[in-house]
C-alpha cells in the first residue's frame, strides 16, 4: 500500500509539462540546466520570439509556460493576454530582468500566476513551478526588490543588479558562486563590485557586507 502511494506521488510530480519562452539562448540553456535534476518537470518546447509562442503551445500543449516579459515580435504581456484567451487552462509564470513593481503588478493582473525576476536563486525555480501547478501558489513575485531597502539603494545610486550582487556578498558568497546564481561571468561580477565599492565608499568585501547590514541592504538576493 505504501509503495502504491509513493508511485502515485511520483506520477503526480511527473505531470508538469513546461514550455520555455525567452529570446536569449543562454537564458534558455541556464533554465534547462537549473531544472535538469527535477525529473517531474518535462520541458516540451521553447520559443525565441513572442510570435512563436502560441503556435508552439498549440503543438505541445504544456501545463505551464515560463514566459519572458521582453520578447521580440509580440512582447510578453501581449503573449500572456493571448494565452489567457486561447489556452485558459495553461498556467503562465512571467520571467523578467526588470526590477520594476509595476510590471509585476500588471502581469499578475492579466492572469500570470507568478512574476519571477532573473536575479532569483536558481535553486528556487523548480519549487515555484511546482507550487503554481499544485495550486499552493496563486500569485506571487520573486527576485524583485521593494520597500525600505529599495529606497536606501536609490539614495546610494545602486542599480538593481548592483543590489543583487551586494546582497550575495553580504551572504558571504564568493564571486564564482554569485556569477553562477545570477547567470553572469565572474568578470561581470567584479565590474559590479567595483561600482558598488565606489558608491558605498568602501574598499573591501567585509566593509561592503557591513555597510549592507547597517543600511538594510543585506539579503536583497533573497527578495521576493
Amino acid at each position: 500500500m505504501m509503495a502504491s502511494t509513493a508511485d502515485e506521488e511520483e506520477q503526480r510530480l511527473r505531470q508538469i509539462r513546461l514550455f520555455l519562452a525567452d529570446d536569449h539562448g543562454l537564458m534558455l540553456q541556464a533554465i534547462r540546466m537549473t531544472l535538469a535534476p527535477h525529473a517531474e518537470i518535462e520541458i516540451v518546447g521553447e520559443a525565441r520570439s513572442g510570435s512563436e509562442v502560441l503556435p508552439r503551445v498549440a503543438e505541445t500543449r504544456p501545463d505551464l509556460v515560463l514566459l519572458d516579459i521582453r520578447m521580440p515580435g509580440l512582447d510578453g504581456l501581449q503573449v500572456l493576454d493571448r494565452l489567457q484567451e486561447q489556452f485558459p487552462e495553461t498556467k503562465v509564470v512571467m520571467l523578467s530582468g526588470m526590477d520594476e513593481a509595476g510590471l509585476a503588478a500588471e502581469a499578475l493582473k492579466r492572469g500570470a500566476k507568478a512574476f519571477v525576476g532573473k536575479g532569483i536563486d536558481p535553486a528556487d525555480m523548480a519549487a515555484i513551478l511546482r507550487q503554481v501547478m499544485d495550486g499552493t501558489l496563486v500569485t506571487g513575485t520573486f527576485g524583485n526588490g521593494d520597500g525600505p531597502a529599495k529606497s536606501a539603494a536609490d539614495e546610494l545610486g545602486l542599480t538593481a543588479r548592483e543590489c543583487e550582487v551586494l546582497g550575495h556578498v553580504a551572504a558571504g558568497k564568493p564571486n564564482k558562486k554569485i556569477a553562477g546564481e545570477l547567470w553572469l561571468s565572474e568578470q561581470t561580477i567584479k565590474y559590479h563590485l567595483t561600482n558598488v565599492y565606489r558608491k558605498l565608499g568602501v574598499s573591501s568585501r567585509t566593509e561592503a557586507a557591513r555597510f549592507a547590514y547597517e543600511h538594510g541592504l543585506a539579503g536583497r538576493d533573497q527578495a521576493g
